[in-house]
């Protein structure tokens, strides 16, 4: 998983799927920290899924989300107010006299108007849309993890906060929703091989820079350009994306629950050769790699993804999902891989 994923963030889908059971407590937490005004970012797709609470704990939860929803709403119908006086304002100036600054002031007043009636829509809808499932660093998600021998179901943070380490390192290491393969037992070796959990998802996404996607060096004058790579399996089905994970605390502070996912790039390897050596380890065994035809839009470039693996011999194939990983009572999470099975002890 790189920047973002598209998850399953309906709870009661791992419960289906694997036998696991919600940790209530970690979610009702979570509800009321953003309740009482923390900045926690939560997918509209996981709230959702306490719509039609069954229980006192998820009735309370539901209770959280609508006081959250409530305060949202009236912040956003103040700030459109605020911003049509604004408007008003700036287009009588402007039509006794052009000014830069009253053109300035309509440019902004009106693109914050659209932006505070876009949020109240959002707000206010219950139709579905893909987005309410798309999360990006900093967002919490569902993770499949093993707790005293069951397999449980919390709420994480995508952008992990390693035990032991200053609340300061999410904005000195923005990048630690990711972990290198390579970097998996050195700096990641107080979670890799105990702390491992699972996320369902549909699709996840890499932001690379165009230049290196075309495996070339930038042209004299050429100003960088951001592309987004969709990685998404062909047919359309749930995969497993293995994740570690870290319980951190301190004095004081709030108790996180946070994640990352490792990932398999080489910052100086041109994604076209990244791209034709993962075919063709695809084209030779059914172990992770992806066999990819390009559509290059001119906003984004989507790949049709035939096979994705995220850890070391283990298939994503829904049919196999209740043998993909195996949580040991250790909460270590195993492989198909022997030797590293044999390391893990």
């Amino acid at each position: 998983m790189c920047y973002s994923a598209q998850i399953v963030a309906d709870y009661r889908k791992y419960v289906r799927m694997f036998g696991a059971h919600m940790s209530i407590r970690e979610f009702a937490q979570l509800y009321w920290e953003r309740a009482e005004g923390s900045n926690i970012k939560i997918p509209k797709a996981m709230d959702a899924a306490f719509s039609t609470p069954q229980t006192d704990e998820e009735r309370r939860i539901r209770e959280a989300i609508d006081r959250f929803n409530g305060e949202q709403a009236t912040r956003l119908e103040q700030e459109l107010f605020k911003q049509r006086a604004r408007l008003a304002d700036a287009e009588r100036t402007l039509q006794s006299k052009a000014t830069k600054a009253a053109s300035e002031s309509k440019r902004i007043a009106t693109n914050k108007i659209e932006s505070a009636l876009r949020g109240l829509d959002d707000l206010r809808r219950t139709e579905s849309k893909d987005r309410d499932s798309r999360i990006f660093p900093g967002n919490y998600a569902p993770v499949m993890i093993m707790e005293d021998g069951k397999r449980v179901i919390k709420p994480m943070r995508y952008l992990c906060r390693p035990a032991g380490k200053p609340a300061f390192y999410d904005k000195k290491y923005p990048g630690i929703y990711n972990a290198r393969f390579d970097n998996l037992e050195g700096f990641w070796k107080g979670l890799f091989g105990y702390s491992h959990g699972l996320i369902v998802a549909n699709a996840f996404y890499e932001n690379v820079k165009r230049h290196r996607l075309e495996g070339r060096e930038l042209a004299e004058g050429e100003i960088e350009e951001n592309v987004v790579l969709e990685f998404k399996p062909q047919p359309a089905q749930d995969m497993l994306l293995a994740c570690l994970w870290s319980h951190w605390q301190a004095p004081g502070e709030p108790d996180l629950l946070s994640l990352q996912s490792p990932m398999n790039h080489h910052p100086r390897l041109p994604l076209q050769a990244m791209i034709a050596a993962l075919s063709r380890s695809s084209r030779r065994t059914s172990t992770p790699g992806f066999a990819r035809t390009p559509t290059i839009s001119r906003h984004n470039t989507k790949f049709s993804t035939t096979a994705i693996a995220l850890t070391t011999n283990i298939e994503w194939r829904p049919e196999l999902a209740g043998s993909l990983m195996t949580f040991d009572r250790a909460h270590r999470c195993r492989s198909a891989d022997p030797a590293r099975n044999a390391r893990l002890g």
